[in-house]
């Protein structure tokens, strides 16, 4: 393979912790090799939409040339330096056929020519698995091309909070948003001490309960529940997640610890819960582009805390405090962990070896044991007949589920 010579970065989706010190630890590797570095800014925004015949890139505008001055002191800094967006280049394409149709691949031959308009050698892609979605495509368009076009090798590094990915273990920002969200619970734990009441708390982490139970076991909850405990009495004749049912949980938690003496409590749900909600229960939802229920327009936490208030009602005569709320956003751009730092800061120099001294090309960087470099093909982390990266839930029969479950309250509904 040619020498890289001139390389870009761009990071794409959600911010997470740690997104600078990636940037920073790639750009600095090669920018000691002696490679000119060139960061995309709003992630593929600018380059999904280019044009050769209409106009030009513009530096400043969209993309900026990496210098020395601009990664002093980058590796702790908060936010994304590049900015970041979730513009898709490859939204449509949905199977490998797709990648042959000039209608469907449109947005990724743009991508393409803009990275060559920028004569990149080779492209370092930061984000998600939406991101990585991205990437693949993109390794998969360009090995269709003629043999004499030109081509950007690719490699990817996993961002995500909600630690989902498959191959890897841990991603960089997870430790840092779970440690800002346990902090943020304990307060609500001791709130709901002092005031003899409960809080049913939702976090983000989307499809997986990763994030749910990390933030569960720092913030000491009493009760956690994730996309993986969707199962048995908590589902419907349809299969769907019951939303009453959920609520008698609640209310045989708050008995249980009523006759122990305890008067309070803290629930602590992964968001992806409503995305298994039956239509009626998600009436007025709305969702965004990729079919995913908006956050923003349904509350999961309240609509139960509303809901299980009423059924303690009901069935006891009394009234008790429920209150529902959400976390999640505040912690994607806290000033990163220590150890999201080092993870980000191996993976961005991981980033760099692959390319220069593996020579590899369509491979996610991924560490193990003591953060030792590992180097992941594309070809098995996404689905082969939907191109869709495959996403890691939390093994109910690992060690992690039970510690979540052994540090919580015994309900009888989840034994």
């Amino acid at each position: 393979m040619a020498a890289i010579e001139r390389v870009g970065i761009v990071f794409s989706g959600g911010p997470a912790p740690g997104a600078n010190a990636v940037i920073a630890a790639a750009a600095s590797a090669f920018r000691r090799a002696g490679c000119e570095v060139i960061g995309l800014l709003q992630g593929y925004t600018h380059v999904e939409s280019f044009r050769p015949q209409h106009s030009a890139l513009q530096e400043g505008v969209h993309y900026r040339t990496i210098t020395d001055a601009d990664l002093r002191g980058l590796r702790n800094a908060r936010g994304v330096f590049l900015g970041t967006a979730r513009a898709n280049p490859g939204r449509e394409i949905n199977s490998v056929r797709d990648l042959d149709d000039p209608q469907k691949n449109g947005g990724l031959a743009s991508v393409h020519a803009a990275l060559r308009h920028l004569e990149l050698d080779a492209l370092v892609s930061i984000g998600g698995d939406g991101t990585l979605r991205t990437a693949n495509l993109l390794y998969e368009y360009q090995r269709r091309l003629s043999a004499d076009t030109p081509r950007v090798r690719i490699v990817h590094v996993p961002k995500t909070i909600d630690n989902d990915y498959t191959g890897i273990d841990f991603t960089f920002g997870f430790f840092t948003a779970v440690d800002v969200m346990a902090q943020e619970l304990l307060n609500l734990r001791a709130d709901a001490v002092a005031t003899q009441s409960y809080y049913i708390v939702s976090t983000m982490g989307r499809r997986a309960g990763w994030l749910a139970y990390g933030v569960a076991i720092a913030g000491e909850a009493h009760l956690v529940l994730g996309m993986e405990d969707a199962q048995g009495s908590l589902l419907d004749a349809d299969g769907k997640l019951d939303l009453d049912k959920l609520a008698e949980l609640v209310v045989e938690l708050i008995a249980a610890r009523q006759s122990r003496g305890k008067k309070y409590g803290v629930v602590l749900l992964a968001e992806g819960l409503a995305e298994l909600l039956g239509a009626k229960d998600l009436e007025g939802a709305s969702r965004d582009q990729y079919g995913h229920v908006s956050f923003s327009t349904f509350d999961l936490s309240r609509v139960l805390a509303g809901r299980a208030s009423r059924l303690y009602s009901d069935r006891t005569g009394r009234s008790i405090k429920l209150t529902g709320i959400q976390l999640g956003y505040e912690s994607r751009c806290a000033a990163p962990h220590a150890f999201d730092v080092l993870l980000g800061t191996q993976l961005g120099f991981g980033a760099f070896r692959a390319l220069t001294e593996e020579q590899l090309d369509g491979h996610m960087i991924s560490v193990a044991g003591q953060l030792d470099l590992r180097y992941v093909a594309f070809e098995k982390l996404v689905d082969p007949k939907t191109l869709t990266p495959v996403v890691r839930f939390i093994d109910r029969g690992s060690d992690f589920y039970r510690l979540a479950r052994q540090l919580g309250t015994r309900v009888g509904s989840l034994r």
